[in-house]
């Protein structure tokens, strides 16, 4: 936890477990070859006794010849803003403090007062939610960034015997005794009850259960971390799951992939629950078709197999879909709602028989009608693609094609009037297509931005999609 010659901040409220830690700490500092200071935030949410809570804390500094690090916050202000409860909006300020001393390099570690005690509190309070392992693991005694808990393995019993042998008073935050917060309840009247009527270690049994879980969850982070690449794949803010793959592993496996892909989603598994990774199996069980969820703060949708996971704020509605851009030719277009842009040519190569390999076809210059339009698919879209037998809905194309639905949103064709004359993946339109006859060829081409380089200039310049329809 601590390393000679690192500078500490003591995290001390003025409670007996921050003031107990700090006074054991300033004990062991020469043996530790440490340096102490002392940090506290002042939340400014009970007025005069909060102030007296700082001042104590000063003072206590003062005593032990420590330099103090205080802030003050608007607890208050921040509860109305983020509408989060008083437990969730103190810890995300205080947390928010220590993290940015660490960050900026005012300490190597930060110390804070978390005994057994509360380790006990914590796995149990989850356990009644409904956590699953990860949330049983409770409080890590090195927590990320440099956060350090030494009194992890002491009751607080413990810590009040160690401060009444010392002489040392403390401070009570009224707070603690307010039954309508249940943490309060659990701790006060639940957690005594249990340890009276059930099982007189109970604080060393749920210590014991965060035991094991943090070990099952080191263990399982490693094994994830090796299944995932088979299973998924990230693109920007979207993650992609094989549905199949996913339906037939062991449940247990299966759980443990779809939390990790919901957390590299979010950046965390507040608020997600067992119910929620179920639906998301359940939708990879589905033999075929479409499927969408909600869950907490990610979309997710099915389309034949593959699941797609996105930040909510990041799914369009269908009133973003449509655009529309006349073009000029030659010259290059970026595609809206992707990566990729089209690349128009005109020459005189004859070779028409390309496949789709970035270029997916070439139309007879002189018998292509004009003007032609960039846009995307629009329901009802049908023409002859070159190869096929006759003309086919685009919706049957991507059917046939597996193309999964969120693809289809911003699919771009080249239109002639109310006639396609080139779609993505399916080429030219049969009846336009350049032969051996065809003196002047249009060549369409779609690269990833950044790919090709455009050679035009003047008239010829690239011109970048703005304004859409």
């Amino acid at each position: 936890m601590l390393r000679a010659g690192e500078r500490v901040g003591v995290a001390v409220s003025g409670g007996p477990d921050s003031v107990g830690l700090l006074r054991v700490l300033r004990e062991l500092q020469s043996e530790l070859g440490v340096l102490l200071a002392v940090v506290h935030l002042e939340h400014g949410l009970r007025g005069a006794e909060s102030k007296a809570d700082a001042e104590f804390v000063r003072d206590l500094a003062r005593s032990l010849n420590l330099e103090l690090a205080l802030e003050t916050a608007r607890l208050a202000d921040e509860i109305s803003k983020t509408g989060e409860n008083l437990e969730q909006a103190a810890r995300r300020l205080r947390y928010g403090y220590f993290q940015r001393l660490l960050r900026e390099n005012q300490f190597q570690k930060i110390a804070v007062g978390h005994t057994k005690s509360d380790q006990a509190e914590t796995v149990l309070f989850r356990l009644l939610r409904g956590s699953a392992t990860a949330g049983l693991a409770g409080i890590y005694p090195v927590f990320q960034g440099g956060i350090v808990r030494p009194l992890l393995e002491v009751e607080r019993g413990e810590v009040l015997d160690y401060l009444r042998s010392l002489g040392q008073n403390w401070r009570e935050d009224s707070s603690n005794r307010d039954l309508s917060i249940a943490r309060n309840r659990l701790r006060l009247d639940l957690l005594p009850r249990l340890e009276r009527e059930w099982n007189p270690s109970i604080i060393n049994t749920l210590a014991q259960l965060a035991d094991w879980a943090r070990d099952e969850e080191a263990y399982w982070r490693n094994e994830i971390g090796l299944l995932a690449p088979q299973y998924m794949r990230l693109e920007g803010p979207m993650l992609y799951l094989d549905a199949p793959g996913i339906a037939a592993l062991p449940a247990a496996v299966a759980r443990r992939l779809l939390r990790h892909a919901v957390e590299r989603v979010r950046g965390d598994l507040r608020g997600i629950e067992f119910a929620h990774i179920e639906q998301i199996r359940s939708l990879a069980a589905l033999p075929e078709g479409d499927g969408r969820v909600r869950i907490p703060g990610v979309d997710v949708f099915r389309s034949f197999s593959q699941i797609r996971l996105a930040p909510v704020e990041s799914v369009k509605g269908l009133e973003d879909r449509n655009y529309s851009v006349p073009l000029s030719v030659p010259g290059t277009y970026e595609i809206p709602g992707g990566r990729t842009r089209l690349i128009l040519k005109l020459g005189t190569d004859r070779d028409s028989d390309r496949g789709y390999n970035n270029t997916v076809g070439c139309l007879d210059w002189e018998r292509t009608p004009r003007p032609l339009w960039l846009r995307n698919w629009r329901p009802g879209d049908r023409y002859h693609p070159r190869g096929w037998s006759g003309e086919e809905k685009l919706k049957t194309l991507f059917q046939q094609h597996r193309i999964p639905v969120w693809e289809r949103r911003h699919w771009p064709v080249v239109a002639a009037g109310s006639a396609i004359v080139w779609a993505r993946r399916f080429g030219v339109a049969a009846e336009l297509a350049a032969g051996p006859e065809c003196r002047t060829v249009l060549e369409i081409t779609e690269s990833e931005s950044g790919q090709e380089k455009s050679t035009e200039s003047g008239a010829e310049a690239s011109n970048r999609i703005g304004d859409v329809v």
